[in-house]
């Protein structure tokens, strides 16, 4: 796997074809073009392909699509943010930019609009004699092409709203957002620049023009302006943390001028919110905070929690057993890499906190966390600490009847890892 950051045009692109609007622009507009070449077609084929229609039977089709696809596109609208408000109730609102770029729902409702623009240019088209009789034939030919599409597309949107915007789905997405940057940071915690571990006396702060979370850094950029000015970038304010005034961007060692200050802050991307692609404590909090809901007196479900317990088993293990590239890519950028402690606290301290009471809670938990110190004898300190802190909060919540079941089935899952 590669290390090397995604590059800001690459990252742009791909957040903007996770947007629905784009989407759906580009199917109207190839629904217009689809409508007109038609015409065109007709007029210019050197053969004749002609099909004896019946009265108006094209435009009649078009008016029946482009009421039908209205119909759609609504229904379409109101799943979605139902989907998204109900997994804001019982998940998380962290979860809700996941649904948002759902490639199927924005799939279908983008193809419910091109067939609705389709229809109309076609309709319009009609009314002003645009189409020959060759040209109505191949228009009917398309139509006949468009509704094929419209029904794929309608029985997949079907199945799909089955499970789209449950409890199930919903964690899903969050384990595999956080699985792909957890291991992204696994196999590059640094993004390729080199470990920071402690910052030049000399070094002046780089501050941000705004209050925001950073949310990507583009280190190609900063290695570029930093190699300029044969300076040094120091990047404190990793990807899931705030800037202002008490935290700058980075710390520059260097002579660098008011135009490579500016380069380099336009490496950070800042917004009022946080985003999954270079922050590997996203994940792992919003997956934290379903199963905190759900270990709350107004839910009581302690079933969801333990779903979470065992998809942070997944993505944990998926991050400890990736191969790390030691390779620096960027030699004047040093980033200070987030500690697997501080991960690990955030997965577990708020499911032990809530689920301190619950016998079935903790009993997974303490496997969960045998299970991953099985993985790496490097961090297996870390888990160690973990499971006595849960320990700990599960003695002082229980009753020593249930307690006793705890402690004896932590005893079995670690001796099973040191066996």
């Amino acid at each position: 796997m590669s290390s090397r950051p995604r590059g800001t045009i690459g990252s742009f692109l791909a957040r903007l074809t996770r947007t629905v609007w784009v989407r759906a622009t580009l199917f109207a507009l190839i629904a217009v073009l689809f409508a007109l070449a038609a015409g065109f077609i007709g007029a210019v084929v050197p053969f004749r392909l002609v099909i004896e229609l019946g009265q108006n039977s094209v435009g009649s089709l078009l008016q029946i699509i482009a009421t039908a696809m209205l119909t759609a596109t609504t229904f379409s609208i109101t799943a979605m943010v139902t989907a998204y408000s109900s997994a804001t109730t019982i998940a998380t609102p962290r979860s809700t930019q996941l649904l948002i770029a759902d490639p199927t729902s924005q799939n279908a409702l983008s193809t419910f609009v091109g067939a609705f623009v389709f229809s109309m240019v076609g309709i319009i088209a009609l009314s002003t004699g645009y189409y020959n009789d060759q040209g109505r034939t191949i228009l009917f030919l398309g139509t006949l092409v468009i509704v094929a599409v419209i029904v794929v597309t309608l029985m997949r949107w079907i199945a799909h709203l089955a499970q789209f915007g449950r409890m199930a789905d919903v964690i899903d997405r969050v384990e595999r957002a956080a699985a792909a940057s957890l291991t992204a940071y696994a196999a590059a915690p640094t993004l390729g620049a080199r470990p920071l571990t402690a910052v030049p006396v000399d070094a002046v702060p780089l501050w941000a023009d705004e209050v925001g979370y950073v949310t990507r850094i583009d280190v190609a950029a900063l290695d570029r302006e930093a190699g300029k000015a044969g300076a040094q970038v120091f990047v404190g304010t990793t990807p899931g943390r705030q800037a202002d005034r008490l935290h700058p961007l980075a710390h520059v060692s260097g002579a660098v001028d008011e135009a490579g200050l500016s380069a380099m802050r336009r490496a950070f991307r800042l917004t009022p919110h946080r985003d999954y692609e270079q922050d590997p404590r996203l994940g792992v909090i919003a997956l934290a905070e379903i199963g905190s809901r759900a270990l709350s007196p107004a839910t009581n479900d302690p079933g969801t929690a333990i779903e979470v317990v065992s998809a942070f088993h997944r993505v944990f293990t998926v991050a400890l057993e990736a191969d790390p590239d030691p390779e620096v890519h960027f030699e004047h950028v040093w980033i200070e890499a987030p500690r697997l402690e501080t991960l690990v606290t955030d997965a577990v301290r708020p499911l032990a906190r809530d689920g301190a009471g619950i016998v079935e809670v903790q009993i997974r938990l303490q496997k969960c966390l045998a299970g991953l110190a099985a993985v790496s004898a490097q961090h297996r300190h870390v888990f160690i600490a973990a499971a006595d802190d849960a320990l700990r909060r599960a003695k002082r919540a229980m009753h020593r009847d249930d307690f006793r079941i705890v402690r004896s089935a932590a005893r079995e899952a670690w001796a099973l890892r040191a066996r």
